[in-house]
C-alpha cells in the first residue's frame, strides 16, 4: 500500500471538509442503505432527464456505504464513463457532499490544489449528488457523459425524485 498516497488523500479529505464545512451547512448524517426500489425510481428519473436533453450517459447509484446498487451504460455512451460516473456516485457518498464542492475548491487554487491527491474511487468533477431522504443520506447518483454541469442536472432530478 502507498502511505504517502493514503495520507495526502486524508489531508486533502480534511482541507475539504473545513473549507466546505466553514461556509456551508454540514452533511447529512448517512442512514439506511437506498432500497432497490428507491434505487430504481432514481434511476428511471435521471435516465428520463438524459433522454429529454439526447444525453447519453452513465448513471451509477451506490448505498449509503459506497456499494454499487445499479450501473446504467446508454446506448452508444463511451466506455470511459462507466468508471468516472461510478466514482462520481461513490465521492458523494464518501464525503456527504456534491462532487461540485471538490471542482470549486479547486477551481481557487491554492492550497485547494492539494485536492487533486484524493485517490480511490472519488471524483473531483461536478456530477456526483447524493440522495437524501428523510433528512438522512442513503446513497448517490453519479453520472458521466456530457459535460459536468449537464451530468450534474440528470444526477439532481434523480436523486429528487425521491424527496
Amino acid at each position: 500500500m502507498n502511505y504517502k498516497k493514503i495520507f495526502a488523500g486524508l489531508i486533502a479529505a480534511a482541507a475539504l471538509l473545513v473549507s466546505a464545512g466553514a461556509s456551508a451547512q454540514a452533511p447529512a448524517p448517512y442512514g439506511m442503505a437506498i432500497t432497490l426500489d428507491q434505487a430504481k425510481k432514481a434511476m428511471a428519473a435521471a435516465e428520463a432527464e438524459a433522454k429529454k436533453n439526447n444525453w447519453n450517459v452513465v448513471i451509477a447509484i451506490v448505498d449509503s456505504g459506497g456499494n454499487m446498487v445499479m450501473l446504467q451504460r446508454q446506448d452508444n455512451t463511451q466506455f470511459g464513463s462507466v468508471k468516472v460516473a461510478t466514482e462520481k456516485a461513490h465521492g458523494s457518498a464518501a464525503f456527504r457532499r456534491p462532487t461540485v464542492a471538490f471542482q470549486d475548491l479547486i477551481a481557487q487554487g491554492g492550497v485547494h490544489l492539494r485536492l487533486l491527491n484524493i485517490t480511490g474511487d472519488a471524483s473531483v468533477f461536478e456530477g456526483g449528488v447524493p440522495i437524501i431522504v428523510d433528512g438522512k443520506l442513503i446513497g448517490a447518483i453519479g453520472v458521466s457523459g456530457v459535460t459536468s454541469q449537464q451530468d450534474a442536472q440528470i444526477a439532481k432530478a434523480g436523486a429528487d425524485a425521491l424527496k
